[in-house]
């Protein structure tokens, strides 16, 4: 009984970790680019009284063992980059990807950081910036004088100024894709870090093989779907209620044994 206690109690802490999971991705249903994370579990070691094929006779063996389980735990969590869906805004600094592909971002200290999310501003000297301020990279700056600002599908920015009439091409927007993108660092701001388990980036522009294109005027909605998630709050609600019941069965024999016997 003590041992289906210790099994209810790693089941409570498994699907509280499942819910914190939840929570978090509804909270962020409406933020752009943002990818929802699934927590991953795994069964714990098997205590083994009798091991399934062992020898029960002279030419005989066991068709089944004897092994008891000790519960379960989070071994993980994992972002599900599925393609969210694009909303058209007009404005000229949103771009969406469609496809696979990050937008390669500078970091305060020098490194760079990868991101679904195209909504980008311009700061004081013209650079196409993040909300928080981080510059792109590689660098683009619109001139102070533009008229009119396009990005082309294949990440081409274009633009034309008061001062002249012609279109002047500023630069490109380089995209990077990796062989596993589950295994980049979520660093918060919308911002993923690479790790050894992402492998290094392949950088190349918009339309390249592998990489996506560049929709000017839309951005990325967020991937959770909200129905989805409020179907697994209610499994997780139920499945915490039943190693809770379990919890309180066991605790309800062992009181029985101490005042019966």
């Amino acid at each position: 009984m003590n041992g289906a206690l210790f099994v209810g109690k790693t089941g409570l802490s498994a699907q509280d970790t499942a819910l914190r999971v939840i929570s978090n991705n509804l909270a962020n249903v409406n933020t752009d680019g943002f990818k929802k994370d699934r927590a991953v579990f795994e069964d714990l070691i098997y205590q083994t009284q009798r091991s399934p094929g062992a020898q029960s006779g002279d030419g005989t063996e066991l068709p089944s063992g004897f092994q008891l389980g000790s519960g379960v735990r989070t071994v993980g969590t994992q972002k599900l980059f599925t393609q969210g869906t694009l909303e058209i805004t007009e404005q000229n600094l949103d771009v969406a990807i469609e496809g696979p592909g990050f937008f390669q971002i500078t970091l305060p200290d020098g490194s760079t950081g990868y991101t679904r999310n195209g909504q980008f501003h311009v700061n004081s000297t013209g650079d196409m910036v993040t909300a928080e301020g981080f510059l792109m990279d590689p660098g683009i700056t619109i001139p102070q004088d533009t008229t009119s600002l396009t990005i082309s599908t294949d990440g081409v920015v274009s633009v034309t100024q008061a001062s002249t009439t012609t279109t002047t091409q500023l630069g490109t927007i380089q995209l990077a894709d990796f062989v596993n993108p589950a295994g980049l660092q979520a660093i918060g701001s919308n911002l993923y870090k690479e790790t050894t388990s992402s492998g290094a980036p392949t950088t190349g522009n918009p339309g390249d093989t592998g990489i996506g294109t560049t929709i000017q005027g839309a951005l990325e909605n967020s991937n959770v779907n909200s129905v989805e998630e409020l179907v697994d709050m209610i499994t997780v609600q139920r499945a915490f209620e039943m190693n809770s019941k379990v919890i309180s069965t066991a605790d309800q024999m062992l009181s029985f044994v101490t005042q019966q016997l």
